[in-house]
Order: C-alpha cells, then sequence, then structure tokens
C-alpha cells in the first residue's frame, strides 16, 4: 500500500487500519534501526517491542494525533484493549492511553527512509 493512501485511509476511516497493513507500510518506505523508547513508566530496550517501537516513530514522524496512532494498532487496540479496559496485555497501547505523546521518548532514530 502506498504511504498516502494509508495515511489517508487512516484519517477518513481509521476503524478500518490493521496492525498488519501498519507494519507493511513502515517495512516498505522506512529502513528501521532497533532504538530503546520510554513509553510512560514502561522502558523498552532495543530491539524489544519493535512493533511498538516503528509504530510510535511512524506516527511521530507523520504527526499523528493520538487517536490515528491508536488505531495503526488495529484490532489490538479496538479489541484486546479497549473491549478488555481492565486487562494486562499490550502494556504499550495503554500506557500510551493514559499519557500519550508526553510519555514517549526515544533514545535515537528508530527509522530512516528507504532512498527510492
Amino acid at each position: 500500500m502506498e504511504l498516502e493512501t494509508f495515511l489517508q485511509r487512516l484519517g477518513t476511516v481509521p476503524e478500518s487500519v490493521t496492525f498488519d497493513e501498519t507494519m507493511a507500510v513502515i517495512d516498505a518506505h522506512y529502513s528501521i534501526s532497533p532504538t530503546a523508547f520510554r513509553n510512560g513508566l514502561l522502558n523498552n530496550a532495543a530491539g524489544q517491542n519493535n512493533g511498538s517501537c516503528k509504530l510510535f516513530s511512524f506516527a511521530r514522524l507523520h504527526g499523528l494525533s493520538q487517536q490515528q496512532t491508536l488505531h495503526c494498532f488495529g484490532k489490538y487496540y479496538r479489541d484486546d484493549v479497549c473491549m478488555h479496559p481492565d486487562g494486562s496485555d499490550h502494556q504499550n497501547i495503554r500506557n500510551f492511553i493514559q499519557t500519550g505523546w508526553a510519555g514517549i521518548e526515544f533514545s535515537g532514530d528508530a527509522l530512516s527512509p528507504k532512498q527510492p
């Protein structure tokens, strides 16, 4: 999927976006460097929770809102977290709901645009 198509869909029908699509768009357009990051009180070492690292980095690069970013997690956000608010899984999603962008801090750049 093209980057602009993905971002347009995220802006118009965010509930249709899946985590796999998000990862595919990121992998198609960016080179990934495992990077440590903090999400609220949760510290993620470089190479740990790479999906969340890539997704948060991508969302920050594109100026996505907190809600748009959450929708990039697809069913993990909509089904696993929203339908089970007292659950303990998907801590990166749950922390981001609580702290938003103020809680996200990277130790470096996780993504760099691929050269055409």
